[in-house]
This record gives structure tokens, sequence and C-alpha cells, in this order.
């Protein structure tokens, strides 16, 4: 086991799925203290086998014993944490918020919540309930695929995680976590642009999510067809039109210098990556559609702004959901 980190910190996984169990593999990997808060099968699995993390970063195995696991909330509270790292699917957050907030014990003054969540809208749950210096956001664009409920691989790496606050919150409390999962493997940053991350990141995701799990197909593929890029602009520039009415910004001025990249590198460097919303059709899952397509669609409704793409994603994606479509 790996010691080189300065503190030793104390981590909550609240959510054992594949990118949960791969950031916890970086924090056991660099010597941190963590639990994990997952469902009965996966607990059972890593109390029996381990956690094991292998891929582009590298193969980590970390014993039976060397961490701690849990299928119940109350069950892990057995004291204060320094982070929270919520790694679970953006419908299940209300409920999350809520069960976190009844639990006390989990959290002192210093705890901090960091939302590892796609999608748009989660911050905005848990701040119903929590202050606002304790809510952070992670942007992820690592490809994570669960092979079995112990087992991780990271299969694409298109950028650093990023984690800051979207409510001024002092991102220099989030160093130590930052060190932490770059010493385990993955590169970490803070960043006090991390509304331009997550807007970068839902561009990314509504172009390229949805029509991958409709259509089959990784997000290569997309980009080689004219009437799928087609489609992709056109999602792409819906998005910019309610980013702009909403008040919100990212990384580019206009869609076409965002489309300009999109197609140059961020597709290349993911282009055998299959979405995870055709994971989770393929399993007979929810998809978080609500928390992209949909978050884009709400926003628009608040702004009188038609966005013909979107919704047509979003009608399809929920067709594919509902009982007997595929």
């Amino acid at each position: 086991m790996l010691n080189r980190t300065h503190d030793r910190i104390r981590v909550l996984i609240y959510g054992g799925g594949a990118v949960g169990l791969g950031i916890a593999s970086c924090l056991l990997h660099a010597g941190h203290e963590v639990d994990i808060l997952a469902r009965p099968t996966t607990v059972a699995a890593l109390e029996t086998e381990g956690l094991v993390r292998t891929g582009i970063f590298g193969c980590v195995n970390i014993k039976p014993g060397a961490f701690r696991c849990y299928h119940s909330l109350q069950e892990a509270c057995s004291g204060p944490y320094d982070f929270i790292l919520i790694c679970i699917k953006s419908f299940d957050s209300p409920a999350a918020a809520q069960e976190l907030g009844g639990q006390r014990a989990c959290m002192d003054s210093a705890a901090r919540l960091v939302l590892f969540q796609n999608g748009w809208g989660n911050a905005e749950v848990f701040r119903a309930r929590f202050d606002n210096g304790r809510i952070y956001n992670a942007r992820v664009i690592t490809g994570f695929h669960r092979h079995q409920p112990n087992q991780v691989e990271i299969t694409v790496h298109a950028d650093n995680i990023h984690v800051g606050s979207l409510f001024g919150a002092d991102v220099s409390t989030m160093e130590s976590l930052c060190r932490a999962i770059s010493e385990g493997g993955i590169p970490c940053q803070m960043t006090d642009a991390i509304e331009k991350d997550l807007w970068a990141k839902m561009l990314y995701n509504c172009a390229l999510n949805p029509l991958g799990a409709i259509l089959n197909v990784p997000y290569g593929v997309l980009a080689e067809h004219a009437p799928t890029r087609e489609l992709m602009d056109r999602i792409v520039e819906e998005v910019f039109a309610v980013m702009a009415a909403s008040g919100y910004a990212t990384h580019w001025q206009r869609a076409q210098d965002f489309l300009a990249v999109f197609y140059e590198r961020l597709v290349p460097d993911t282009a055998e990556h299959e979405s995870s919303m055709l994971q989770d059709l393929t399993a007979g899952k929810r998809t978080e559609i609500d928390a992209l397509n949909g978050a884009v669609i709400k926003l628009a409704q608040d702004h009188a702004l038609a966005v013909p793409y979107n919704r047509a994603v979003h009608s399809l994606i929920k067709f594919l959901e509902s009982p007997g479509a595929r």
C-alpha cells in the first residue's frame, strides 16, 4: 500500500458503481482511509475478493480488509468524514441528500460533499439541505466500466478530473482530496471554473450519450457520418442558446468554437467509448437523460426557447426505457 500523501484523509464513497469504485481505488492506493456504501451484492464481492482496478492507468489490487464497506448509511456513520463523495446516478440525488441530511454523525463542521455525477442540477438538490460551503462538484471525463461487482476498468481519459464550487466556496479545501486521487493514479486538480467545466461536459454528453445509446454505436462512429453530425450540431447549438438565456457560460463563446474542438479532439480521444446510457439501457436500468437533455429542456421552458433536437432524443430514450421497448 502506498502512502505518499502528507495527511491521511477519511472518505466515504457514497455509491459503489463504476465511478465510485474507480475513485476509491485511487484513494486506497494512495494510503487513505476509505469506506464504501454500496448495494449488498457489491459489498459481498468487495468483502470477499477486494477491489480490482485495471485499464489505462495500470492495475491496482486492494485486498479485503484494507477498507470497509456497508450497504447501510447508519452502519457507515461511525464518525465524521473529511469528504463524502457522491458517486450515484443523478436521479438518486434527492434520496441521497435526504438520507445524508438525516445522518449528521457522518459530517462535522469541516466535512465536504463532492458530487461525482453527470448532468446539471445535482448541486441544487444538495443545496436545499446543506450549506453552500459544503458542496463541491467534480467534472469527470474519464471512462469507467464495471465488469464485476468488485472490478472496474478505466477505458478512456480525456482530461484531468476537476473539482470546484458552483457557490463560491473555498476551493483550497479540495487540495488534499485532489492530491490523493492524483497520487492514486488519476490526475485531479482544483478549479475556479467548475461551472464552465460542467457545461462543457453537458455539451459533450448531450450530443453523444443519447445518440450513441439510440443507435447502439461508439462515439467515433457518430462523428464519421453526416446525418449524425448534423443532429449533434443542432443539439449543441440548442444547448448554447439555453446557456446564454440562463446566464451560464462555458469555455467557448459560440457553438461553432466548441464543435471544432469536439470533432478535432474530444471525440477522437474517446472514439471507442460506448455511451453509459447504452450500458444502462442494455442492463434494463433507468438512464440519466433527465439530468442531461432533460435539464436543457427544463431550462428552455423557463425562457420560452424551442429545443426540438434535445426533445427528440429525450423522447426516444424515454421510449427505450419503457418496459418491453428493447
